[in-house]
């Protein structure tokens, strides 16, 4: 009975407003950190717009930044097995993202 136990899953209960369940579209992040905590920025970047606004903004643990991590990659990985490779732009012969920051505006 002690093992049976030990194999089930807690289940937590999620609480998802009406209008946090539309969801908020971006096509930008910038992940910065400091050493007790991670900040991830989404944002939304328009054509011909020079700035991005920010749309949220996640404060996180180390720990749960790396779950974070390991989650997406898992979930990246099955969506690959089910849709095929999710293309990157290559420049040079390495994978690189299809924009260019300039290093002065990141702070780490």
């Amino acid at each position: 009975m002690e093992s049976e136990n030990k194999t089930k899953q807690k289940q937590i209960q999620i609480e998802l407003d009406e209008n946090t369940s539309q969801g908020e579209y971006v096509n930008f992040s910038i992940v910065t950190h400091s050493p007790a905590e991670f900040v991830i920025d989404f944002a939304r970047m328009l054509p011909g717009m020079p700035k991005a606004k920010v749309k949220s903004r996640i404060l996180m643990t180390p720990p749960q930044t790396k779950t974070l991590m390991l989650i997406l990659q898992d979930n990246i990985k099955k969506y690959e097995g089910k849709f095929g490779e999710i293309k990157m732009v290559k420049t040079d012969g390495q994978k690189q993202f299809n924009f260019k920051i300039p290093g002065d505006t990141l702070p780490n």
